[in-house]
Parts: structure tokens; C-alpha cells; sequence
């Protein structure tokens, strides 16, 4: 069977969780952990990024961050996975829904100033498939409204928009490390914060509620709590795992890059022919090569296609039910205007499988059977 996702490996793992071992320091913010938030901050020019136990606690700590309170409600789409919703429900913030592109499957900008109440507090932008939204436009909506914006750019790690790295251009940007991402360190994530009035109270919050980290640093005689907080630091067994990684990210991305290539050439010609659709990447963004996926013409022809890819010994996916028809999406929001296409082109998506270290020939051989299908 191929397998539909295969965790990056990239050799030198081991090595450096036996550093951290021989180090006597596996706890969080350690030596690996600050290499990966300084590799992080440089690379994507972000004012500071602290790694955390999960892309889910990223967001978490920008939910709380913005200080949600009961009867605020946050903007985001229905088709994301629950991790968006819950940070805002675990600050008692309502959903509101809205519908999505039908070209990037991320949220349609032009209907989010519509959703707008008195009670809104935030946006929360996810650059689906490592895919900008039209962030301008979004940035500039905020702004006019007061409001915060939090970019869920858990599958968006090397992605851009406008030469800005996605996840740098809200308030907060929320980044995951988990098995299925393009770097892994197993379960992790990051947060970025872009506005350094953040980074004290993020600290504090991150440690447990203490200002350990300022001790740390010499700024405090000692530590001690000072306000609410939990613990989002990453292990540095993670830490060393995703060090690897970082270190290798440009072979990593072109890696994928190369097997997105050969997809869309292998079955561009089934996309002229109307037969499927393949992705669509606006020009203002360059993308990671986070999956590659197709639409099918209906939910009955996507679940005939998966059975018979599992038949021919592939391992294709389909990705979110959207959260508004969930019974928690029910029970914490409601949809603003109409599903027009959240439900409709949630029901036509196929992940194939994409990862690291993908054979070229495994592609076309993937790529050979689905034309079979379809002619």
C-alpha cells in the first residue's frame, strides 16, 4: 500500500536527540528549542517565535492572547480542522462561519465584513494547504473594525504571500510541527508573535504563569507566578527532532515541490478535460507543496474514487467535514450568509499522497491509475 503521508526523516535525528540526552536538559527551552524559535525568527523575518507542545496550543495561546470573553465572537471558515474553533471557544467566544473560495478552498474575504457584529473580536485567516488567503484585504478589514487577526498557518511553514512569510503578517501566526506537516517534530507548533507588546504576557503564559523566562535572562533576582498561564513548552527530544529538519528545510521543500510538479503535469490534462480539478495557486503566493490534492465531480464519484484507489493499493484521503454541520460547530456557532461552496467543495476534495522522499515513479504510477479511472 502507499501510504497517504510518511513523517520527514532526514538523518541526523538521532544525533541530535542524543545531544539533547547527553545534555541532562530534555525539559522545554532548552539549547534545541531556542536554535529552532532563532531559526524560525530569522528565516521568516518574524519579531518572536516560541515553540510550543502543538499547533492546537499555538493557537490556544493567540485565543488567549486577544483576550476572548464570553459573548466576543471570532470570524473563521468552516472548512479548517477543530483546532481553529476550540482556541476561540476556550476563551467562551461565539463562531461565526463563513464561506469559502472554491479556488483555495480558504475563506472568501468578501463576505467576511458582512459577518461583522459589535461583538467581533477577531478574524482567524487559515492558509489552507500552505496557501495564502488574500491577506490585504483582510489586514485591511481589521483595521478599519479594530479587530485582531490570527493566521492558522499550521500547513503554511515556507509558504508566502507578497515575499511575506504566512504567519507574520497578522497579530499571530500559529505554525504545526505534527507528523502529517511538511517538518515535524512528531506533536509541536509555534507561535509568532508580531507585535512585541505580546511577547511578556506569551512568555508568561507559556511558562506556567511565571516570569521564569525573565529570570533565565538575568531581568528578575527570581521567579515566581505572576499570572494565569499553562504549559506549552515543547519537549527538547521534539525540539532536537525538528532541529534536524529545519536544517535541511530548502531539500525538504524542493523535494515536495518536485512531486507537486510531477502531479499536476502527470494529470493536467484530465483537468483540461474537465474531467477534475486541480489546485489553484494565486499570483501573489508561493506555496510549501503541504498536499496536492484533486476535486472529483461529486461525492459520489470522490467515494467510488477512493475505493478504487484503495483497490489498486493507494492510500488517498478526503480532508474536513465542515465545522458548522459538526455538533459542536452547532452548539459554539452559527453560519454567516450562505454555504454556498463550503459543503459543496469540501465533498469534491481528494488528498493524494505527499511527502518527503516521495518517488518520482511512485507519482506517475499514482497518477497512471487515476487517468485509468477516469477514461
Amino acid at each position: 500500500m502507499i501510504s497517504f503521508n510518511v513523517p520527514p526523516c532526514v538523518g541526523t535525528e538521532l544525533k541530535y536527540i542524543k545531544e539533547a540526552i547527553e545534555s541532562h536538559k530534555i525539559c522545554g527551552d532548552g539549547a534545541f528549542t531556542k536554535k529552532c524559535n532563532a531559526w524560525l525568527e530569522e528565516r521568516f523575518q518574524a519579531q518572536k517565535v516560541l515553540l510550543t507542545t502543538s499547533g492546537t496550543t499555538a493557537l490556544d495561546m493567540a485565543a488567549l492572547l486577544c483576550e476572548l470573553e464570553e459573548g466576543d465572537e471570532v470570524i473563521l471558515p468552516s472548512y479548517t480542522f477543530s483546532s481553529t474553533a476550540t482556541s476561540a471557544v476556550l476563551g467562551g467566544a461565539k463562531l461565526v462561519f463563513v464561506d469559502i473560495r472554491p479556488d483555495t478552498m480558504n475563506i472568501d474575504e468578501t463576505k467576511i465584513e458582512a459577518a461583522i457584529t459589535e461583538r467581533t473580536k477577531a478574524i482567524i485567516a487559515v492558509h489552507y494547504a500552505g496557501v495564502a488567503c488574500e491577506m490585504d484585504t483582510i489586514t485591511e478589514i481589521a483595521k478599519k473594525h479594530h479587530l485582531l487577526v490570527i493566521e492558522d498557518a499550521a500547513q503554511g511553514v515556507m509558504s508566502t504571500y507578497k515575499g511575506r512569510a504566512l504567519g507574520t503578517i497578522g497579530d499571530f501566526g500559529c505554525y504545526s510541527f505534527h507528523e502529517t506537516k511538511n517538518y515535524s517534530m512528531g506533536e509541536g507548533g509555534a507561535l509568532v508573535i508580531n507585535n512585541p507588546e505580546y511577547n511578556e504576557r506569551a512568555e508568561i503564559l507559556r511558562e506556567k504563569g511565571t516570569n521564569r523566562s525573565k529570570f533565565f535572562r538575568g531581568q528578575v533576582d527570581k521567579y515566581t507566578w505572576v499570572d494565569f498561564g499553562d504549559s506549552y513548552l515543547p519537549s527538547e527530544l521534539n525540539a532536537a527532532y525538528l532541529w534536524a529538519q529545519l536544517c535541511a528545510a530548502d531539500e525538504i521543500n524542493e523535494n515536495r515541490m518536485a512531486s507537486w510538479k510531477l502531479y499536476y503535469e502527470e494529470l493536467k490534462e484530465l483537468g483540461e478535460e474537465g474531467k477534475i480539478q486541480l489546485p489553484v495557486i494565486p499570483k501573489d503566493c508561493v506555496h510549501n507543496a503541504h498536499m496536492f490534492y484533486i476535486k472529483c465531480k461529486d461525492l459520489e464519484e470522490r467515494t467510488r474514487f477512493i475505493a478504487y484507489l484503495k483497490e489498486e493499493g493507494i492510500m488517498a484521503v478526503f480532508h474536513y467535514i465542515p465545522l458548522h454541520s459538526a455538533p459542536a460547530g452547532l452548539k459554539y456557532g452559527r453560519f454567516a450568509g450562505e454555504d454556498i461552496y463550503t459543503t459543496a467543495e469540501s465533498e469534491r476534495l481528494v488528498r493524494l499522497p505527499m511527502y518527503y522522499g516521495l518517488e518520482p515513479e511512485t507519482v506517475k504510477f499514482i497518477c497512471e491509475k487515476i487517468k485509468a479511472f477516469y477514461h
